[in-house]
């Protein structure tokens, strides 16, 4: 390998033609990755014709659609320090993986770094991005850019060690909002979390998507985030912030009443974190409460 010691992994399900196009500039970046594409169990040829057009990308066919999950497999065939998340609607600036894997490198205790999104195909950035950019969370002295709770799983670059560590995505959160619990359990565990200016990672949002079935397993799992990890009085402002914040229709109901069903499993395995951490968790309320990319609609 002649670029950075780093792996890129795609997770797809049904999106052939964005699929290929994402490997498309996978491939050619200059700094040559491997790549690894797992595929949820798509059924419109994916695994078949990624393996005609790019038979040095490494797939791994799942019968079931794992979710974020999928990502947990591909990181189990990672022999490099660091894996690069995309997904198939996602791809990485020619020279971001360089960037990314240095900081990396340089600063041992930073576990991920996430690259600022821009939008295709006018290229503007992703409305996300203030909030990364102003992050309020205090950083320590050694570290040269805005420091995270959080990652943005189709564009961040995580250190494989920290990963395995905290055990991956959860496979009960299944795909929506995944990362803000593996992300917890970094920071828990005294990683840190960084955003990049410099990273560039693009965008070009798949029409072929569930927005529906998205958004409700998103609030479901933000809820379960809520209860799983913080203490009572953050886990009851943020349920509060939630419900206030979703559109009153059956759809919001119906994540409600599936995150309530969670209950006796989030109680079981309910584990706080640090007082530090939570601390961060309220300087970020008002930034959540405020925000304009933090909408649920479909």
């Amino acid at each position: 390998m002649s670029g950075p010691p780093v792996t890129v992994a795609v997770i797809t399900h049904d999106r052939r033609p964005e699929l290929l196009r994402t490997l498309g500039f996978m491939t050619a970046l200059p700094e040559r990755p491997r790549v690894i594409v797992v595929d949820n169990g798509s059924g419109d040829g994916t695994a078949d014709a990624v393996a005609e057009a790019f038979p040095e990308v490494r797939m791994i066919r799942s019968d079931e659609n794992l979710g974020a999950v999928g990502r947990n497999v591909a990181v189990e065939q990672v022999e490099t320090p660091y894996v690069a998340f995309c997904d198939d609607d996602t791809w990485w600036e020619a020279g971001a993986l360089t960037l990314a894997a240095g900081l990396l490198r340089t600063y041992p205790k930073l576990a991920s770094v996430t690259g600022r999104i821009l939008v295709e195909p006018d290229l503007r950035e992703d409305p996300i991005t203030p909030e990364l950019r102003d992050s309020p969370i205090p950083r320590p002295y050694w570290m040269p850019v805005p420091a995270l709770l959080s990652i943005l799983a189709g564009a961040s670059m995580v250190r494989v060690r920290a990963f395995r560590e905290v055990g991956g995505f959860s496979p009960r959160l299944w795909l929506g909002g995944e990362e803000e619990l593996l992300s917890l359990d970094l920071v828990s565990r005294g990683w840190w979390l960084g955003w990049a200016e410099d990273v560039i990672v693009h965008h070009a949002a798949s029409r072929v998507r569930d927005r529906r079935g998205r958004r409700m397993v998103g609030i479901r799992n933000t809820l379960w985030t809520a209860w799983l990890r913080r203490p009572p009085g953050g886990a009851l402002r943020r349920t509060a912030a939630v419900l206030r914040a979703v559109p009153k229709d059956r759809a919001s109901a119906a994540a409600v009443a599936a995150a309530v069903a969670g209950l006796p499993w989030v109680l079981r395995e309910r584990r706080v974190v640090p007082t530090a951490v939570e601390d961060g968790l309220r300087l970020l309320e008002e930034p959540q409460r405020t925000s304009v990319a933090r909408r649920y609609v479909d």
